[in-house]
């Protein structure tokens, strides 16, 4: 059994906690939970943290609700948001809501002495007026007190809405519901949550004669800066549909070399032991960590048969891509920048990188960086260009239809990490 906290501390994944956590969570089992609203149309591995943060609740023999926000998504979280969140319409909430719960149930268990709970707070609020709304909720929280909390702060020189503003006393009353009918005493979540989450447990301090405590991980960024949960093409999603399970499979292979150690804390169900066992084992060899971390992700989120089939793709494009068929190919090039060349006829033996035209050049000088064809020409000269896995020595070298994958594609790369597929699906190679 897990020691909750302890677990937290050395997976460095405890930003804050209220006093008497460490208390509560010894010795008896604790009823905790961590909102969720649907807002998007999937969860992202963005959201993965707060999963993987009930999932070891739940390992440390507690037992996890998750709320979904069929309530609060209507409203929209102010918290460090620059902005008003758009609203989305109650259909494409509740449709949200459905798919997203459905995804919940992959990752905790929900059998056995501590199942997890899954709640609507939309539930809460149904039968209930603004009147009742005002004097049952809106008048236990002072507008003083709210106004304190930095993610209201931040926001008042841009402009904050009575309805955002609103949000910080619905989330502290979903708190009061789950304390009085589960007896939900701990509420977890994100750092940027901490001032929703402490209004929570000043609310069940005014209204019960109980006591409320808070759990907050860190924000998690990338080495970079950026944020977390995002690709060059948009949010990692746990969707296979949004996000195939190539491409997922590829974000945690391609991750920064320095996100490492952070990323097996994070996001494996590996113990403390595991981890520094295989930190020293591949100190030397961060690529093979990285396999190791991204086949957990995989076969957890998606399935054993989809890495399976991710494992044969990726090891059969390292050697032969032609060896590929069309959809392997394409699957792999849902990850990879894509330019669509327009119609053109292209006179067999004629056409280059470097021919009159341009058009190679232009089509790869935003990915690559290129600002004429002087970089071109360095990029040969320095071997660091390739067409279908083969370098290009020769900067006369010229693209016959043959050369084409799946007669369609060329797949080029410079250097190790930038790639780019030409599409010339819409042009015709004729003959000289």
């Amino acid at each position: 059994m897990l020691n909750f906290i302890e677990e937290l501390r050395w997976r460095n994944m405890l930003h804050d906690m209220t006093p008497g956590v460490e208390e509560i969570l010894t010795g008896k089992k604790v009823v905790g939970y961590i909102g969720f609203d649907p807002t998007a149309p999937s969860m992202t591995i963005g959201n993965f943290v707060q999963i993987m943060l009930l999932k070891l609740f739940q390992l440390s023999g507690h037992t996890p609700i998750v709320l979904m926000g069929g309530a609060t998504g209507r409203i929209g979280d102010p918290s460090f948001k620059e902005k008003e969140r758009e609203l989305k319409s109650y259909d494409e909430l509740d449709s949200n809501l459905a798919f997203q719960k459905e995804q919940i149930k992959k990752f905790l268990d929900f059998e056995g002495p501590n199942a997890a709970i899954i709640v609507n707070n939309h539930d809460f609020y149904n039968n209930m007026n603004v009147l009742d709304f005002l004097r049952d909720v809106g008048k236990t929280l002072t507008v003083s007190y709210m106004m304190s909390k930095d993610s209201v702060k931040n926001r008042l020189e841009t402009g904050l809405s009575f309805t955002e503003f609103s949000y910080q006393l619905l989330q502290s009353y979903d708190f009061q519901v789950l304390f009085t009918k589960y007896q939900c005493v701990l509420q977890m979540g994100g750092s940027d949550q901490w001032g929703n989450i402490t209004s929570g447990t000043e609310f069940i301090r005014r209204n019960t004669d109980g006591k409320a405590y808070a759990v907050t991980t860190p924000l998690l960024t990338k080495a970079d800066g950026t944020k977390f949960g995002k690709s060059e093409q948009g949010n990692i999603w746990l969707d296979p549909k949004l996000t195939s399970a190539y491409k997922f499979y590829q974000f945690w292979l391609n991750s920064d070399d320095a996100d490492l150690p952070k990323y097996l804390r994070y996001f494996t169900l590996k113990t403390k032991e595991e981890v520094e066992t295989l930190e020293k084992q591949y100190r030397d060899d961060p690529r093979g960590l990285k396999a190791i971390l991204a086949e957990e992700l995989t076969r957890r989120v998606h399935s054993d048969e989809d890495f399976e089939i991710v494992k044969e793709s990726t090891e059969k494009s390292r050697g032969n891509i032609f060896a590929l068929t069309e959809d392997e190919f394409k699957e792999i090039i849902t990850s990879i920048p894509t330019v669509k060349i327009q119609p053109i006829d292209i006179i067999e033996g004629e056409w280059g990188i470097y021919s009159n035209d341009n058009i190679f050049l232009t089509s790869i000088m935003d990915i690559f960086g290129f600002k004429s064809k002087s970089d071109l020409r360095r990029a040969v000269n320095e071997n660091s260009l390739t067409i279908n896995k083969v370098k290009i020595t020769n900067i006369g070298h010229k693209i016959l239809k043959s050369d084409l994958l799946h007669d369609k594609f060329l797949f080029v790369e410079y250097g190790k990490k930038l790639k780019l597929i030409l599409d010339l699906s819409n042009c015709q190679f004729i003959e000289s």
